[in-house]
């Protein structure tokens, strides 16, 4: 039996607004089909006593450890700015109030 119908098929390409023509309803659903018993059978390989895994190989994490060091002042900061005021950034306007 076939895990997906014709019909299927067409209510799916319907659901994804793809104009699908009779003969590639034939093709896709048996497409489909394949594709869907290969996934059943992956599911019946899986047993209770492997554990679900992300990854095939273990991972190792290649960040640097984070390090606090002393970072920029705020006055280091602004130093270089073309315009500041209290202490921030000053940028020219982009956008409009709206009245």
């Amino acid at each position: 039996m076939a895990a997906i119908s014709r019909t299927e098929v067409a209510h799916l390409a319907r659901l994804a607004r793809l104009a699908v023509s009779e003969e590639e309803l034939d093709r896709f659903a048996g497409q489909l089909d394949v594709i869907l018993q290969a996934v059943a059978r992956v599911g019946e390989v899986a047993a209770a006593d492997i554990p679900p895994t992300s990854h095939s190989v273990p991972l190792t994490n290649v960040l640097r450890e984070d390090v606090v060091i002393p970072c920029l002042g705020q006055e280091d900061a602004l130093s270089g700015a073309p315009d500041a005021q209290e202490g921030r950034f000053r940028v020219p306007r982009i956008l409009e109030e709206e009245s």
